[in-house]
């Protein structure tokens, strides 16, 4: 839900956008009011309940007690924003509840640290959106498992193999943000007699296989489809789930091609499919506890049929060909300005011409473009992106960007923004060569970084440079979010050729959506501002210089960049408050078919047996 506030005296305007679980507030005011401006204070009451004023981690230290200036923190000190505002034209409340109306006042303070004043107070009335209307569930994990919330919350607790197969834990639960519980309501909710049938690439979470074979003994009709690797097998057997009921398979191995990367659930209700549980979630403890993910159920005949289909062509193991011929005939290549509503979209396809598809819906919008990607972005999605525009691009990492991704960032500094998965106070560095002379890495603490005078040290996070993807592993674009007419791609496609040309696949292309558009908006700012600006401690410290990680300016030169057309804070904070009106779809109609000249490939020749004389 989208809302404004003005002032009365029409000198502060407010855009308040409310997803799930989050809410963003953007506020703006004229250049030419903001002499002694010191920043915004928040207010908000629940459902017509008490006003409180919300807390922020930055402070005027000169304002503070010693004993909160300096020595190891024991809690991470929170702060009123009516004494120590908001130093930003963006706010995010993270700690919204689905379904409610929350108020905000928000007030431009003015004067001196300690002797603060309201000069122009906007109140905005927002309702956040319920987790599922009956077409679109759309549930995010919490995907910030190196958080301050969770070191103070839980001591830094980490979790043993019991811990993470126990979904009534604090801890799973606060991880899960509803994801796990969602699924798990997906499984339960389908009754004796009715039917599911599973896609698991990664299929070792005992939570969720104990629940589909308690699904099976209640009458629930189960197949699955699952990558044939020892991992999987091994949970399988663990769980006991059957290979055959009453005679026929329940277990189906994949074992082709090397990433039969689908992860989907599809429910069917007196024979005939309804809805699917899809999205980027693995079924396995991190997919659902620790990297980012989200789940996205639908509830559509249509959109479930075809899912249906596609299982059914998977259960026999289809080669290349004839899992390629599938797809295509399952889901056609979308037009460049597809219908509203939601378009499925399968791999694997005859070319990687998708992603060019996806840069040219980039490069049309008006207002915005976000984007994550979990390893590096596509040289055809990063073109269009990093083209001088008047429209802000934002890209979200798993790991740090890659030269050409810097550079593309240093030639448009004013409207591409990165961030990536990084770890507070700490940095990859090589710390010397194994047996066989290969470089060894690990993530170790930033020298000379004193955090502890203002945070706690996060101990469940990464430690080593093993494994694969630690936190941003959703696989998501957004395209003019902000405008009455969104695009929403999103699905279990890295945006890669490898996901389009050799995987098995499944995206959905949701279009005209404003509520879906919000729950991805308001999580993708959530994401993309926690490791923002840790990336920008760590790299401040890395180059010799000072955070001031907890320090608010006492001046009110803050605000300048905000002001400034080089800066994209300035761009930023007018994207917005742009008209909404406007968006990709009218450069996208009148741009080519990347598809034009793409061609099925060729069936695989016939073996012919010789014969023997």
């Amino acid at each position: 839900m989208r809302a404004k506030g003005i002032s009365d005296d029409g000198s502060l305007r407010v855009l308040a956008i409310a997803g799930t679980r989050a809410i963003l507030i953007a506020a703006d005011m004229k250049e030419a009011l903001l002499k002694g401006f010191k920043g915004f204070a928040f207010r908000r009451r629940i459902a017509g309940g008490e006003w409180h004023w919300l807390t922020g981690i930055k402070a005027f230290v000169d304002l503070l007690p010693k004993t909160q200036r300096i020595g190891k923190v024991v809690l991470t000190p929170r702060f009123p924003t009516n004494e120590h505002p908001v130093q930003s034209f963006l706010w995010g409340d993270y700690q919204a509840s689905p379904g409610t109306v929350y108020e905000f006042e928000v007030s431009a303070m003015f004067g001196t640290p300690g002797a603060l004043e309201a000069r122009h107070t906007a109140l905005v009335e927002v309702r956040t959106e319920v987790e599922d209307d009956g077409h679109h569930g759309i549930w995010f994990n919490r995907g910030a498992i190196a958080s301050q919330a969770y070191a103070e919350q839980f001591k830094n607790k980490k979790l043993s193999k019991e811990d993470y197969n126990n979904p009534h834990s604090a801890e799973v639960k606060y991880l899960s943000r509803g994801l796990l519980e969602a699924c798990i309501g997906f499984i339960r909710e389908t009754p004796k007699g009715d039917a599911l049938r599973v896609v698991a690439y990664e299929f070792t979470y005992q939570v969720l296989l104990l629940e589909l074979k308690a699904a099976m003994d209640r009458g629930v009709d189960v197949k699955i489809v699952h990558d044939d690797k020892k991992a999987n097998l091994t949970a399988i057997e663990d769980a006991a789930l059957p290979e055959t009921v009453g005679g026929e398979p329940i277990l189906f191995k994949r074992t082709r091609p090397d990433i039969p990367h689908n992860k989907f659930i599809v429910r069917l209700e007196g024979g005939k499919p309804t809805a699917i549980f899809t999205g980027s979630t693995n079924f396995t403890p991190s997919g659902f506890l620790g990297q980012t993910n989200v789940g996205h159920k639908i509830t559509d005949p249509e959109i479930a049929g075809k899912y249906l289909e596609l299982w059914t062509r998977l259960k026999d193991n289809p080669d290349d060909y004839d899992a390629t011929l599938a797809a295509v005939n399952l889901t056609k290549n979308p037009s460049n300005v597809p219908a509203k509503g939601t378009t499925a979209f399968f791999s694997p396809r005859p070319s990687p011409k998708m992603l060019e598809w996806y840069g040219s819906r980039a490069g049309d919008a008006v207002t915005s473009v976000m984007f994550t990607a979990a390893f590096k972005v596509d040289e055809r999605i990063l073109g269009p992106m990093a083209d001088a525009d008047t429209s802000m691009r934002f890209i979200l990492l798993e790991q740090p960007p890659s030269p050409e991704v810097k550079a593309a960032q240093k030639a448009n500094p004013a409207d591409l923004q990165l961030s990536y998965g990084a770890v507070l106070g700490q940095m990859k560095a090589m710390v010397g060569h194994d047996a066989a002379g290969k470089k060894v890495f690990k993530i170790v603490p930033i020298p000379n970084l004193k955090l502890e005078k203002w945070f706690l040290k996060e101990e469940l996070a990464r430690n080593s440079n093993d494994g694969f993807v630690f936190y941003v592993h959703t696989k998501f674009l957004l395209v003019d979010p902000l405008s009455d007419d969104p695009l929403v791609c999103t699905g279990s496609a890295n945006f890669s050729s490898g996901s389009l040309v050799e995987n098995d696949e499944n995206m959905l292309l949701i279009r005209g959506d404003t509520r879906v558009a919000d729950i991805y908006l308001t999580e993708y700012d959530r994401i993309f501002r926690h490791f923002f600006s840790r990336g920008l401690i760590n790299q401040i410290a890395k180059e010799g210089g000072t955070p001031n990680a907890g320090k608010l300016e006492p001046s009110d030169k803050w605000w300048k960049p905000y002001f400034d057309r080089t800066n994209p804070k300035d761009h930023k904070r007018r994207m917005f408050f742009e008209p909404t009106d406007r968006g990709w779809a009218e450069s996208a109609a009148s741009a080519r078919d990347v598809f034009a000249l793409e061609k099925m490939p060729k069936p695989p020749k016939a073996k012919i047996r010789k014969s023997s004389t």
